[in-house]
């Protein structure tokens, strides 16, 4: 991975890890059902979006070297970690 995008993804992490943290208390004290789920909905969102940057950074590093030299084996594993990733994610 990317060393710029690694930093930038470990400090995304940890903001997520503290809305994780926020969330708990908000149940721990019985907040309105409406709010909590709002909240579960942004750090979904906040865990889509590294999702998306890390998928990014291995399309254009490892699937694409895998393209440029690696031989038909390579390119074959490639393509199918893609497909299992992006049909999980369907379900």
């Amino acid at each position: 991975m990317d060393e710029r995008i690694k930093k930038s993804q470990l400090a995304r992490l940890s903001r997520i890890e503290g809305q994780v943290r926020g969330v708990a208390r908000m149940v721990e004290e019985d907040r309105y059902c409406i709010d909590v789920i709002n909240q579960v909905r942004a750090v979904r969102a906040a865990l889509d979006k590294v999702e998306q940057e890390i998928l990014h950074d291995h399309l254009q590093h490892c699937v694409a070297h895998a393209f440029h030299a690696g031989n038909d084996r390579e390119r074959q594993i490639k393509i199918d970690e893609l497909m299992e990733v992006l049909d999980s994610r369907r379900r």
